[in-house]
Formats: C-alpha cells, structure tokens, sequence
C-alpha cells in the first residue's frame, strides 16, 4: 500500500531514475549469477563473456568474431565458455556429438530469429526437431544425383558464356587485361546460376549493361549484416519473445531499402516461377521445366497427401536457394582465386594437371576424368579449410534430459557449437594450420603425408556440414566449382594485378580475409587475365 502510493507521487524523472536503477541492479545481479552460480560456472572463458553475452555480440558487429573466438581457445583450451550460456569446443570428437545424427540437440533460438513473421517457416529457420527433419526430406528431394546431373548442362553454358565475356574484355590484345574484382566477378556467375537452377530463368547480372537485379547480391549482404546481429544478440531470448507480439511489424517496417529490396525480389522470383509451374501443369512430366522449384512444387506431406509448401513456405525456401545457392560458391571461388594467383609454383602445377588432362575445355565435364584431377580437387579442399563459409559456430540447444559432450555432462538448454573457422586450423588435425598447402590432400609417402594422416584429415572435416545440418546442395556446389576452375584455366592465364591488395588480410597479405556474418562476406581479390594461344574470342 506505502509502497504504491510512493509510485503514484513520483515524477517523471524520478520514475526514470528508479527504472534505471533497477535495470543497472538486475544486470549485476544476472552477471554475479552468471559469473558463480550458472550451471556452466566452472567452464573456463573470459572473465566478461561468462558474465554477459555482450562481448560476444561485440566482435560479431564489428564481424570479426571467430578471430575472437580463435583466440579464446588459444587461452582457454579446447572447451570455452564465449557466453554466459553458450559452451564452444575445438575437438573433432565433440563436433560429431553435437551434430551427429544421434545428438540430443536441436537448432537454437539464432534461426529463429531469421524470421520475418511467425508464419514464416522454413528449413533455414526451422528450430523443431521434427519440423526441420521433415521440411531437409522435402528439399532433399530436389537434390538428388538426377538433378545434379541434369544441372551440369546449365552450369556449362553459363561458364562457357563467362569465360566468353572475360575474353571478349581481352579483345585483341596480346596482354592482360584490365583488372577484375573477382569477387564479384564470380558472384555474378553463380547468382546467374542459382537463378537458372532455381527459377527456371537466369537473371544475367554477369552480362554488360545497365541490369536491375545486379543490385541483389549487395542486398544480400546488407539482409545478412542486420539479421546476424539480431542473432548474436545477448537480448535474443527477448527479442524471440516479442517478435511475434508486434517487434517482427517494427523491424520489418524500420528495414532498410536495401532489404526491402531484396525481399520484393524474392517474392517476385517465386511468383513468377510458380506461375511457369502451373502454366505446365497439363504437359507431360518430361516436358515440364524441372528445375529446383519444380520439386518444391511437388513436394507432397505424406500425412495429409498436399502440398508440403504453402506460398508464404516457397518464399522461405526460396530465400535459402538464392542464398545458400549463389553466395555461398562463389565465398570459395573468390579464395580459391586469391591463392592461386599469390603462389606461382602452385599456379603451375594446377594448370598443368587441368590442360594436360584434357586436350580441350569442351572436354570438361563432370565425370571420372574430372574427378582424376588430384591436384585440382586438393586445392578446393585446401581453399574450403582456410576460408569456410560459416567461420563461427552453427548454435545448437541441448534438449531435456541434456547431452554429453566428450565425457561432460550439458543440461538442457545449453547452447553448444564448433566454430567452423578455428576447428579447420586446429593444429592437433592440421599440420601446419595457418598454411595454404593442398597437398596435405594428396598421399605422398615422400613428402611425409601418410595416407593415415590424410584420412585422419578427411574423418575431421566437415565443409559442408554434417548430420541433419548437413548442406543438400554439397554435391552441385562441388560440380560448380570443379568445372569453373578446370574450364576457366583451360581457356586463359590468370594473375593477381600488380600491387593490388584487395581480399588480403590485414593482419597477415599471405591470407584471405572474411568478414564474420553468419555467411563469409568478402572483397577481392583484383586479377587479370590473359587469353592462351589457340583460343578464340
């Protein structure tokens, strides 16, 4: 009663000095909490991280957080505590119990809050158990080696028509030609890609001229940006609670233009492709446009016999096909083009496994005799440990009746994970973590690389995930880049351009920097090419 009528007599700015008080109260109380009475205490870590996720999220703005996370391993060991309630682990053991088949986890509240509404479900943001199982059944459908198959024809034309460009830019001069951002070079190409694959038509950014949609995968990156520091939010249990009760309105309403943009183009790609699918309902099977989507499309829910997707279920998996399709390829392709051009005797030794394989590049196609290129599948590998797509951890929740992790006991809602840039320099799987040396793909009794030593190697390494996370769209992926590389460095010379430092890491011009957020964001580097004697324009 004393205690109302106290509240009722306060003034605005005494109401606003006791609110704050008691805010600045309760985070020390949580922090004390945190730091001593917290079920994962004794777990080491920095001192502020155990009490409060904001150092976390500091480094994931800034986005240089698994440089943060790598050091902290470097201090702490092999198990740290980067959050109050988030253990990471630097061990192969632990990354198969936490993403095995047979781990007692499921996706954590960072995919939830990739939601646009609460209707929006898909399997990028999918955190049910169940849920997400059955929406990977339904897209593993459309990844079959069928469709990889039938996606080769597409994936060649639109290479061949690239590698055209780049020596149409050439002309007639016996030189190099001007510099290229290879980075966006190759982003274009894939997006081109994704779009054929997945929409049925392709969007012809990599093309000359004024086009609307080159403008896409700049409003990729700034969709990324934001959501991954709404993920990385140390508020984020708040934040999951109050999107569906009117925050998911005000973030969607105060989104940039750039996201806005993005978004418009989604649902314009999946109207139109959804309009082609029932434009052909009434042909025969094979003589509809049976590209990604068609499979979408005809994905049916066992349970009920409908479709598996409604509209609002084809836009969120058309976000992660355009995402997961274009950027993701071309993360590795623009690495792979910055060692390649930074190491003249390796550059040698790839070019002349690539044309002394085949007498032509219309030779190039996937198959056994691509798959015998040793040296070229190496340096993928090798380009995928130094610079993978996902440099931080994928968060994964413990469910009731909790986990162990290499020994330890994880209850119930403990978020656990194996950052994905320090667990593929980790020098206890890694000889030599920190360098660019493919070869340590390739047994050579000589060298010193046994073939126990490579497939200790190979049982560690997870580029394309593993599990139930496990990437569907791996083995395109790899048929891109397999046929990119072979088919480009059979038509042309390529070089870095003299003095130019774009895509080197500050910190060391040796290696290739990315930039933290979620996905590998990336600049550079700047090349030139020259076209080979014998080949046209």
């Amino acid at each position: 009663m004393l205690l109302d009528q106290s509240l009722r007599g306060m003034s605005l700015t005494e109401w606003l000095v006791t609110s704050s008080l008691f805010a600045i109260f309760a985070l020390f109380a949580k922090a004390i909490y945190n730091l001593f009475f917290h079920p994962l205490a004794h777990i080491p870590g920095p001192f502020f991280a155990r009490a409060s996720g904001i150092p976390s999220w500091y480094y994931a703005i800034r986005g240089d957080r698994h440089i943060w996370v790598a050091k902290q391993f470097d201090r702490y060991g092999k198990r740290v505590r980067i959050e109050p309630n988030t253990v990471v682990f630097l061990d192969p053991q632990a990354e198969t119990e936490i993403y095995g088949m047979k781990a007692n986890v499921q996706r954590s509240g960072f995919y939830s809050s990739w939601k646009t509404s609460k209707e929006d479900v898909s399997t990028i943001n999918s955190v049910d158990f169940g849920d997400h199982a059955r929406m990977r059944k339904f897209l593993n459908v459309a990844f079959t080696e069928q469709s990889t198959r039938a996606a080769s024809t597409f994936v060649v034309q639109h290479i061949d028509r690239w590698n055209e460009l780049q020596l149409q830019a050439i002309g007639g001069k016996e030189g190099w030609s001007d510099p290229v951002d290879i980075s966006q070079s190759v982003t274009a190409l894939t997006f081109d890609i994704m779009g054929e694959l997945a929409f049925g038509a392709s969007f012809n950014i990599k093309e000359p001229g004024d086009n609307p949609f080159r403008v896409v995968p700049h409003n990729i990156e700034s969709l990324l940006k934001r959501n991954y520091v709404i993920s990385r939010s140390p508020f984020l249990d708040l934040l999951l609670w109050l999107k569906p009760r009117g925050l998911d309105n005000v973030i969607n309403s105060l989104a940039p233009s750039s996201v806005i943009s993005y978004f418009h183009f989604v649902r314009s790609s999946v109207e139109n492709r959804i309009a082609l699918y029932k434009s052909q309902e009434s042909k025969p099977e094979q003589e509809r446009r049976q590209d990604l989507f068609y499979f979408l499309c005809e994905a049916k829910d066992p349970s009920t016999g409908l479709p598996a997707y409604d509209g609002i279920g084809l836009l969120g998996e058309a976000n992660m096909l355009i995402v997961a399709g274009s950027d993701t390829t071309a993360i590795i392709l623009s690495a792979l083009f910055f060692y390649l051009t930074g190491d003249a005797d390796r550059y040698r030794k790839l070019t002349c496994e690539i044309r002394g394989t085949f007498a032509s590049a219309d030779e190039i196609v996937p198959g056994p005799k691509l798959m015998a290129c040793e040296y070229l599948r190496a340096f993928i590998q090798e380009t995928l440990r130094m610079c993978p797509v996902l440099l931080s951890e994928m968060p994964r929740e413990v469910r009731p009746g909790g986990q162990v992790i290499r020994g330890d006991f994880y209850p119930a809602g403990t978020i656990v994970g194996v950052p994905g840039c320090p667990s593929k320099r980790n020098p206890d799987v890694f000889p030599q973590p920190s360098r660019f040396w493919p070869e340590r793909w390739i047994v050579d009794e000589k060298a010193g690389v046994t073939r126990e030593e490579v497939a200790r190697m190979r049982n560690s390494f997870h580029p394309f995930a593993g599990g139930p996370g496990a990437c569907a769209g791996k083995n395109i992926a790899m048929m891109e880049m397999l046929m990119t590389v072979a088919r480009t460095l059979h038509r042309m010379d390529v070089r870095r351009a003299p003095g130019s430092t774009l895509g080197c890491d500050p910190r060391n011009r040796d290696e290739y920097h990315l930039t933290d957020a979620y996905i590998s964001l990336r600049q550079g580097p700047e090349v030139q090419f020259k076209r080979r004697e014998g080949v046209k324009a």
